[in-house]
């Protein structure tokens, strides 16, 4: 049965009683007209019956739109649940439930909504883009770490962690190993830019805005203290556009970072820290944080409660302990240093075109 069509009850057709005229459209139906939908013309005799309208009733509109609305409703109420909209949408329409709404910048990196504002949410989203470095020189090998920005293998990291490296190797937080090449280098702002040989479909990094960027905000970092791999600390942002004072050092000496005692030497508020650094330096603007940093944590992230990387990891005071021994760590104390990732963004193409100074 035709859903469309106008029932009536038993008893309401009009039958041989009724031979009026009927209007059709700006033409009154008089009963001397052929109906076309058959052989037989109606003429108004007992049993006959009119003929049906020459056009579908229009409430049949009506009725299609309440799928729709249903539709509509559980998504709405899938948002509001659990921030699902995308995903169930995608699958109605048969399409990908991916959408730039739900996923951020970039695929993987930023926080679901459940977990926003969470350290976990923060690293379960940004660790797979966290990156171990081991740089071997001929002063031996040391270990920082990178934030991979491109699927086929882009990665930012410290000038002094791969400064002087015959051989780069980069090990994923899959457990997944690759060897790397330097792109770019730039010891003035402290900056390298390696390129993994052979890499697809990684997940990526999305970078922030540090001018944004306020005291007391929250920040997650990750990355290898002491070959650590996917080591997560957290803190909050101690100050702004702290003078640090680092070695512009192409020589092995560079390689402080390593999985040992050597710290990477900075100076800062007129002293020194973890050694001497040279009489080659560069001086730039860092953010300042408590979060726990050590020796590995060079060229990882810092990363605000979005998920975006604000800084990139630069410098960090860990004493000696004499306890421990000369030349042992004692660990942080709360002092560390990021570079901004605006200092990043803007230094980008010349890393890229290789012509760092």
């Amino acid at each position: 049965m035709d859903m469309t069509e106008n029932l009536r009850p038993s008893g309401a057709h009009p039958t041989d009683q009724d031979p009026t005229s009927y209007a059709y459209g700006n033409a009154a139906y008089d009963g001397s007209t052929a109906y076309d939908g058959g052989s037989t013309a109606y003429d108004g005799s007992a049993g006959g019956y009119p003929p049906p309208p020459p056009y579908a009733p229009t409430n049949n509109h009506r009725r299609a739109k309440r799928p729709v609305a249903l539709l509509a409703a559980v998504a709405l109420a899938a948002a509001v649940v659990g921030g699902g909209t995308a995903t169930l949408v995608g699958q109605l329409n048969g399409g990908s439930a991916q959408a730039a709404g739900s996923t951020g910048t970039v695929q993987g990196t930023t926080v679901s909504q459940s977990s926003k504002g969470t350290v976990s949410g923060v690293a379960e989203a940004v660790s797979p883009a966290i990156v171990e470095i081991g740089a071997a020189s001929s002063a031996g090998k040391s270990t920082g770490s990178g934030v991979v920005i491109t699927e086929d293998g882009e990665i930012v990291t410290n000038n002094h962690v791969i400064s002087g490296a015959q051989q780069i190797e980069v090990t994923l937080s899959t457990g997944k190993t690759y060897t790397a090449d330097v792109v770019g280098t730039d010891p003035d702002k402290d900056l390298a830019l390696i390129k993994l040989r052979g890499a697809s479909g990684l997940k990526t990094a999305a970078l922030g805005d540090s001018s944004q960027v306020k005291v007391g905000d929250q920040v997650v970092a990750i990355g290898s203290p002491e070959g650590l791999t996917g080591t997560v600390t957290s803190g909050i942002i101690s100050a702004l556009d702290r003078d640090v004072t680092v070695a512009k050092d192409d020589s092995g000496q560079s390689q402080g970072q390593g999985g040992g005692s050597e710290q990477w030497p900075f100076e800062f508020g007129g002293q020194q820290f973890n050694g001497d650094t040279g009489e080659k330096t560069t001086t730039y603007k860092a953010l300042q944080t408590d979060a726990s940093l050590n020796p590995g944590n060079s060229g990882g992230a810092l990363i605000n409660m979005d998920g975006e990387i604000i800084g990139i990891n630069s410098a960090m005071y860990a004493p000696s302990s004499s306890a421990a021994g000369s030349g042992s760590s004692a660990g942080s104390v709360g002092l560390g240093f990021a570079i901004p990732v605006n200092t990043l963004k803007a230094d980008l193409d010349t890393l890229r075109a290789g012509d760092g100074s």
